[in-house]
């Protein structure tokens, strides 16, 4: 057991190296081998432990930058996503013994995945594997199989690398097979690369006003976040009367560029109705904005030059103790840097795109980029463009921005989208379908960048597979572990062997130890 606690924990901490700042995707395979090693071969409890000790180092290591919103927020959000390792090595356990173990094992780690990446408090993503494949060949394969799919092809490449280590004799040319037809699979997609045919374009301009002060704090000046905003939609309309920069046909603004409610607050309202007087086009604003006493809402405002405010995209994924408090009736959360969420963020449901200067756009708000739901409702309803609108100004001189930034990368390869990010003080940029980013902004400044990009209606295979992927994996998980306790039941009540007695043969059942 030391031996696979060991080899469980730094299987772990390599596997976080696949992601940034390291981004050393080539380690992704045999870590999740190391994983399966470690765990295939003991019992369901055994396992549980072993899976846990990789969890924590994995998952700790991984979201470590979550310690500069709230020291509590990462030990508690880190634990809870250690835990479903810990489960994940259980049910590894079980089905470690099954003949084609690959295939299962594989099946599981998906399973978990998908459920740790919705639930509990609308799960955390972070983690996924495909999101270690940003610029490499595997990432083609996304608008093919979808985020999950890929996650399957990898998490079966680790178990067959695994396969490869315990086979003996003609079982390892089966595998060593095995791992090639993988390779030639996933050789496929990048020869021949999704290419969607665009329907039209559209000029944006995505805006970066940059924080004051320190500028790791909304809060700190959120007035002048607003301002700086208001400041270069100005100058922008000012460069384009000017013939500097081409008229765009809508603009966007970051995730918290007004951290009031422009409906309540006059002077936020005036400055907003100022740019967008000044640039002569529809400005999508995000804002934060009040719900019922005690919530907030945060949304993407499209704001008119001549109807005002109008339709509207709410945040689905808020962060649990980043954004809201879980059981905050129920437990006191009035300790350190949690005192300062006064209160929770409520969670929208939009599935229609946005329609902005008669685009369809979907949009998604920080950590919304990283779940698969919203995207891909928004996508199958018709939207042709992509839109991020993050603030990331919490988490400036940490690895998260390099990483949500990654995720945006591969969100537009996977749709087939181009797509805009627009952040209040980095990462601000725009990303053609292949991933390649065609504009960036310096993190801390403020810039606006202008650009013409295309328009898709096309829906990428991906899309759809993807959740059939998810499903087939849970389902598959699930089937594999009523098998392995019908099995059990049966050994426990074996018969022994005809044992020859002083009044004959006779029979005995016993338990199976």
């Amino acid at each position: 057991m030391l031996k696979r606690i060991l080899l469980a924990l730094v299987a772990g901490v390599v596997l976080s190296l696949a992601f940034e700042p390291v981004a050393a995707p080539i380690v992704l395979p045999f870590a999740v081998a190391g994983f399966f090693l470690s765990v295939r071969g003991l019992r369901a409890r055994q396992g549980w432990w072993v899976g846990l000790v990789f969890g924590v180092s994995f998952y700790y290591v991984h979201i470590w930058w979550m310690h500069v919103v709230a020291l509590p927020a990462w030990l508690a959000l880190a634990g809870i996503e250690a835990f479903f390792y810990g489960v994940l090595g259980a049910v590894v356990a079980v089905l470690g013994a099954r003949r084609w173990w690959p295939l299962w094992v594989t099946a599981a780690w998906v399973a978990v995945e998908v459920l740790r990446s919705g639930w509990p408090f609308s799960g955390m993503p972070w983690g996924r594997l495909a999101f270690a494949t940003v610029d490499t060949p595997v990432a083609a394969s996304l608008p093919y199989v979808g985020m999950v799919g890929v996650t399957a092809l990898l998490a079966l490449a680790g178990a067959l690398l695994a396969w490869l280590v315990v086979a003996q004799g003609r079982e390892r040319r089966f595998a060593l097979g095995a791992v090639a037809a993988l390779v030639a699979v996933l050789a496929v997609p990048a020869l021949a690369s999704y290419t969607p045919d665009e329907v039209g374009s559209t000029t944006v301009a995505v805006v970066q006003g940059d924080v004051p002060g320190p500028g790791n704090d909304i809060l700190y000046d959120p007035d002048g976040v607003t301002e700086n905003h208001v400041r270069a939609t100005v100058d922008l309309a000012d460069d384009v009367r000017a013939g500097d920069v081409p008229a765009p046909d809508f603009v966007v603004w970051p995730e918290n560029s007004t951290a009031s409610d422009p409906f309540n607050r006059q002077v936020i309202g005036d400055g907003i109705r100022e740019a967008v007087a000044a640039v002569d086009v529809p400005v999508l604003v995000g804002a934060i904005v009040d719900g019922d006493p005690g919530h907030v809402l945060n949304q993407g405002i499209v704001w008119d030059p001549v109807t005002g405010a109008g339709e509207r995209y709410t945040k689905q994924n808020p962060v649990p103790w980043g954004e809201y408090i879980p059981f905050r009736k129920y437990l006191d959360y009035n300790i350190g840097d949690l005192s300062s969420i006064g209160r929770d963020m409520l969670r929208g449901t939009r599935e229609e795109p946005l329609t902005v200067a008669g685009v369809r756009i979907a949009d998604a708000i920080c950590f919304d980029v990283a779940y698969d739901g919203g995207i891909q409702a928004q996508l199958a309803r018709g939207a042709e463009l992509m839109v991020v609108q993050t603030s990331n100004a919490s988490f400036m001189g940490s690895d998260q921005i390099d990483q949500q930034f990654a995720i945006t990368r591969l969100r537009a390869i996977e749709t087939g989208r181009w797509l805009t990010v627009a952040s209040t003080n980095g990462l601000s940029g725009i990303v053609a379908p292949d991933g390649t980013v065609v504009a960036t902004a310096d993190p801390r400044t403020t810039a606006v960048l202008v650009e013409e990009v295309g328009l898709v209606d096309d829906v990428p295979p991906g899309i759809r597979v993807g959740p059939w992927v998810a499903r087939l994996c849970i389902a598959a998980t699930l089937a594999g572990l009523v098998l392995a306790m019908l099995t059990y039941r049966r050994r426990r009540t074996l018969p022994r062997p005809v044992e020859p007695g002083p009044d004959g043969p006779r029979l005995q059942e016993t338990k199976q130890e």
